[in-house]
């Protein structure tokens, strides 16, 4: 008995601490942040297409291993005992908050591939008018 309360709790605390933000991440959102607003040019938005691109990859697979996770907790749920519709709940939560960052990171790398798109025709546009006003030298 003393086991399984052990094992529920220890199991418990490991999800919690995977659904708490740590200070690097909390550095790297005000990065982001910055980056995103401060993005002018084409290799910009790129860069940050890439880093949505990453991250999306990172919470849809930690949304797969959490619904590992409550797919044992429902199999194996007289392991828990009480502890079970708790360890349920949550790790439910925390798929659903993956799964939500994941989709607000494809949309944020949709956004910034649009605007590496945009701004590559403005850097085209630039260029085309920079060459035509050159004076022509006979």
């Amino acid at each position: 008995m003393r086991t399984r309360t052990f094992f529920a709790a220890i199991s418990l605390g490991l999800l919690a601490a995977c659904a708490q933000m740590s200070p690097l991440e909390a550095v790297q959102n005000t990065n982001v942040r910055k980056a995103a607003q401060n993005a002018r040019t084409r290799s910009d938005h790129d860069a940050l297409t890439k880093y949505f691109e990453g991250k999306a990859k990172e919470m849809h697979s930690k949304a797969e291993e959490q619904k590992k996770l409550l797919e044992h907790y429902e199999q194996k749920s007289y392991l828990y005992g009480r502890q079970a519709q708790d360890l349920k709940s949550h790790t439910t939560a925390l798929v659903r908050k993956y799964e939500e960052t994941e989709q607000a990171s494809i949309k944020e790398a949709t956004a910034h591939r649009q605007m590496a798109k945009e701004a590559a025709g403005a850097e085209g546009r630039v260029v085309d008018n920079a060459s035509q006003t050159r004076p022509q030298h006979n």
